[in-house]
């Protein structure tokens, strides 16, 4: 566990990072879904892909991407931001199943294009 534990420990830095930083950016309604809805899914498909990639699929990844987004509503947000939490859960998800396929693909020595 605590060797999992190590090799998440740099992805969600990053996720935290932008879940808390970027929030300080919102000035409005049009940069408050700009942020949420764009740049924070992105930022959490990417980390989760290559999280895939070198690692391998665990869902302790969207586990602690929920845990970390949380408390961002109480201080952000309102809450109607609470379905952001599955979102971005699923999307960590899908992002590390993507990276996974990738992962499975080099492991099997087989070339990609």
């Amino acid at each position: 566990m605590k060797k999992r534990l190590l090799a998440l420990l740099p992805y969600m830095i990053i996720l935290a990072t932008a879940f808390y930083v970027l929030s300080l950016l919102i000035k409005d309604t049009g940069s408050g879904m700009f942020m949420l809805l764009l740049v924070i899914p992105l930022l959490t498909l990417i980390c989760a892909v290559i999280y895939g990639v070198r690692q391998r699929f665990d869902f302790l990844l969207p586990l602690t991407t929920a845990i970390l987004f949380s408390p961002t509503i109480l201080i952000f947000y309102n809450a109607s931001a609470w379905a952001y939490i599955l979102a971005y859960a699923v999307i960590a998800i899908i992002g590390n199943g993507i990276g996974r396929a990738f992962h499975k693909r080099e492991s099997s020595g087989e070339t990609q294009l």
